[in-house]
């Protein structure tokens, strides 16, 4: 059973797209924007296509979304159609998920380079603390 129920499927020829009106079961306060377009893209096999979340609305006493969604064959006209700020939105999310994955490998960078020099640094701490073991051994004898 699929937490996904498509309600209304139709082309608007004049426009030139596709509108995808669907209610998600059991998600509702759990559900981002990002992540329905991803679950709408993989259940309608919308790959390689312009895929926008105008509309998500929480059901009054149940835990269930309604939401409708704006499939595009092109990205220009979509950014002809719909305001310009959802588009911003998308950009800004886009540049932080990047700048994050960005970030993560020179994290792990950092990460490992001070793990080698204190491997590199720990011989010489335990050379420095033998000298005076044995100086102390010297001394008693």
């Amino acid at each position: 059973m699929s937490m996904i129920e498509i309600t209304n499927d139709k082309t608007n020829s004049f426009l030139e797209r596709r509108e995808i009106t669907c209610n998600f079961k059991a998600l509702g306060g759990k559900l981002k924007q990002n992540e329905a377009v991803d679950m709408i893209t993989k259940e309608c096999k919308l790959d390689g296509k312009t895929v926008l979340a105008i509309n998500m609305k929480p059901q009054t006493g149940r835990p269930n979304i309604s939401a409708t969604f704006y499939v595009y064959d092109d990205e220009k006209l979509a950014r002809k159609q719909v305001n310009p700020v959802i588009f911003e939105r998308l950009d800004r999310k886009k540049a932080k998920a990047e700048e994050a994955k960005a970030e993560a490998p020179a994290e792990e960078a950092k990460a490992e380079a001070p793990a080698e020099e204190a491997k590199a640094e720990a011989p010489a701490e335990e050379a420095k603390a033998e000298a005076p073991a044995e100086e102390a051994k010297a001394e008693e004898k």
